[in-house]
């Protein structure tokens, strides 16, 4: 008579743990992996900025688009900044990502 809808629940199978204890896993991976990136973006903006900053401004420099290199002068290459905000300000969104993502699989 016992399974109508009431409050007990069938215990999880051993391998329904696992199943999500993996997708757990793969899923702080993943958003390490994100950080990772990140912080490699930062470093390498941070890279060019240093490069670039005693130069004259009228220097050329050339710049990757999504797989095109581009040609810019040094003036015009005031994004580099712009976008190492973006990376850091991502990475910093990925970390607490992480923190949530531990918290949530702490209560589990």
């Amino acid at each position: 008579m016992a399974s109508c809808g009431g409050g007990l629940r069938e215990p999880p199978n051993e391998q329904a743990v696992l199943n999500i204890y993996e997708a757990m896993r793969s899923e702080l991976s993943q958003i390490y992996s994100n950080i990772t990136d990140l912080e490699m973006q930062v470093s390498e903006h941070s890279l060019v900025i240093n490069a670039i900053q005693p130069l004259d401004q009228s220097r050329k420099c050339f710049r990757m688009i999504g797989g095109v290199l581009v040609e810019r002068t040094v003036r015009g290459a005031p994004s580099c900044p712009a976008q190492q905000g973006r990376a850091r300000g991502g990475c910093e969104e990925a970390l607490r990502d992480v923190g949530e993502e531990e918290e949530r699989y702490d209560g589990v």
